[in-house]
């Protein structure tokens, strides 16, 4: 399609349990959603109804007893392409998106797991290709380490290409199903691919019809440079986790000019952050949720610390003490009381990062220092430990923190980090979505019925084309 009007895209991020480490704690969640595929359709037709673009299944190859405090969602679930197939079967229009890691698949298995459920879902399926930066996953598929990034990148690079050359390896119309004449396929439309490259050699065809959407959704998500050029080539959504507005935009213009350099449109590839929203009738009771989400969090012993501040990880995030708080700010502020009100003398004398921490705290609970509502130390601590970007406010405001990274061009969209479930989701969709409808800004009905119709791409020619005899 040639310049699309832009409207804003929104997918799910589905954890059970909760984006929010304590989600699964929060009164009236679901702590034992991940096995209840019941439950799990009922979330998921919740934002079909409301027009969701797609459903992000994750994965996550390896679990470890520490992801218990960390990150509890991903410690045990299900397997994606086996509750995507319940998924569909359960709603008619949402986009359905998979995760699958290539380091640790073959071309032909995705190939054939992808399009069978495009066929399953009547073209609704994407797959979230990652290439997997959990080392321990290695050690369950007999290998002695991890790849580096390079080789996961170059193998990942082939990969793509293999499975898209599958995809592509029956024609449209190869299936006669002639009773008469007693002809079940065109011979000359069914092609073998004969690939033979640096990582991998596969002969095809793929034993499964060209996919309803002719090529399944490609998503990915990274930041590094091979990360940024393999989804400015490849793929149709990507995920980013930018900070703030300005890294956001840099990141957005950053892909959508590496896609021109392919040949491809603005509008051929979509852009969503992750975007934790938590959102209520009014101000103060957002405010209210989301303290009472981080006062449910276990607070860490005072001597433990950690060089690494990588977030979400098997334990290695910031522990959550004072120690940790004195480490990001630069000032000592171990001995002072949770809930004490933090001194001036403490933001005058903290570094950059410090002050941003000061700032995402402000934005989020309106709280300041020596304010009418002062910001305390246990603030601080939940202030250096905050992962996904999150919004906190009633409906207006948070549809307007939308509306500007939107009109701002630092996002396209954004995929929806729910904190607890069902609750946020219930809260999103009643709320916000409504607002943004009544601002022209989302759509009110689906477009179409494939993931390919509510992004506004065209269905692409198969590369066989005109070479049947």
């Amino acid at each position: 399609m040639s310049n699309p009007q832009r409207e804003l895209h929104f997918g799910l991020m589905f954890w059970a349990t909760g984006t929010h480490t304590a989600g699964w704690r929060y009164p009236g969640a679901k702590s034992d959603g991940a096995f209840d595929i019941g439950f799990i359709q009922d979330v998921t037709r919740l934002v079909e109804d409301a027009k969701f673009d797609f459903l992000f299944l994750g994965d996550r190859l390896a679990t470890d007893p520490k992801l218990a405090k960390t990150n509890p969602a991903q410690m045990s679930r299900m397997e994606p392409f086996t509750v995507a197939g319940a998924i569909a079967a359960a709603t008619s229009h949402i986009g359905i998106a998979v995760t699958a890691n290539p380091t640790y698949y073959d071309p032909f298995t995705i190939a054939r797991l992808t399009a069978s459920l495009d066929h399953l879902s009547g073209g609704r399926a994407a797959w979230n290709l990652v290439t997997g930066a959990d080392g321990a996953a290695a050690f369950n598929f007999s290998r002695d380490g991890h790849w580096d990034t390079e080789k996961r990148y170059d193998w990942a690079d082939e990969f793509v290409d293999v499975v898209r050359a599958l995809w592509d390896s029956w024609d449209d119309d190869a299936f006669l199903r002639d009773k008469a004449g007693g002809r079940y396929i065109d011979e000359t439309k069914l092609h073998a691919i004969d690939h033979v490259g640096e990582h991998f050699s596969v002969r095809g065809p793929l034993n499964v019809a060209r996919p309803p959407q002719g090529q399944v959704i490609l998503l990915h998500a990274g930041t590094s440079d091979r990360s940024r050029e393999l989804g400015a080539r490849e793929a149709d959504v990507i995920f980013a986790g930018q900070p703030n507005l300005e890294a956001a935009k840099e990141y957005y213009a950053d892909v959508k000019g590496r896609a021109a350099r392919y040949g491809r449109t603005e509008h051929e590839i979509q852009i969503l952050p992750g975007l934790s929203v938590v959102v209520a009738p009014t101000t103060e009771e957002a405010v209210k949720i989301y303290d009472r989400l981080n006062a449910l969090l276990p607070l860490d012993p005072e001597n433990e610390t950690v060089d690494s501040v990588r977030f979400g990880g098997l334990g290695e995030g910031l522990k959550r003490n004072l120690a940790s708080v004195s480490q990001v700010l630069g000032v000592d502020v171990t001995g002072h009381g949770y809930h004490d009100s933090v001194a001036q003398e403490v933001f005058d004398r903290s570094g950059s990062e410090g002050r941003k921490i000061f700032e995402g705290i402000t934005e989020t609970t309106r709280r300041t220092v020596q304010g009418a509502a002062p910001i305390t130390y246990f603030d601080l601590i939940n202030g250096i430990t905050v992962g996904t970007r999150t919004v906190v406010g009633n409906a207006t405001e948070v549809a307007d923190h939308i509306q500007y990274w939107f009109e701002e061009r630092a996002a396209d969209g954004f995929n929806i980090f729910p904190d607890f479930v069902p609750g946020s989701v219930q809260a999103f969709t009643e709320l916000v979505v409504p607002e943004l409808q009544r601002r022209g800004l989302y759509r009110t009905e689906y477009g179409g019925k494939t993931f390919r119709d509510h992004l506004g791409l065209d269905r692409p020619a198969n590369r066989n084309r005109g070479l049947s005899a």
